[in-house]
């Protein structure tokens, strides 16, 4: 049973780092691809969503209450739009 659970353990941190991975390399996409529009942007976060949710079913609202203000505000100022 240990195995079992650092296992599962192991088998979240890892999805946690994955997921913090793609957060940084979409921060940076929005931010920096100046070829980028706005609606753009916004598919690109509901793609992480997808993902997150891939990982994380059932975390919609954490993924709402966590990232999307984030990606909200980096969207506002990149296109300085509300």
């Amino acid at each position: 049973m240990p195995d079992d659970r650092e296992r599962m353990i192991a088998d979240e941190t890892r999805m946690i780092r994955r997921l913090r991975i793609l957060v940084e390399l979409t921060t940076a996409l929005i931010a920096q691809d100046q070829s980028l529009t706005l609606e753009q942007g916004w598919e690109h976060v509901q793609a992480l969503k997808a993902a997150a949710l891939a990982m994380f079913p059932g975390k919609g609202e954490v993924f709402d209450l966590v990232y999307l203000p984030r990606f909200s505000r980096l969207l506002a100022e990149r296109f300085g739009a509300n």
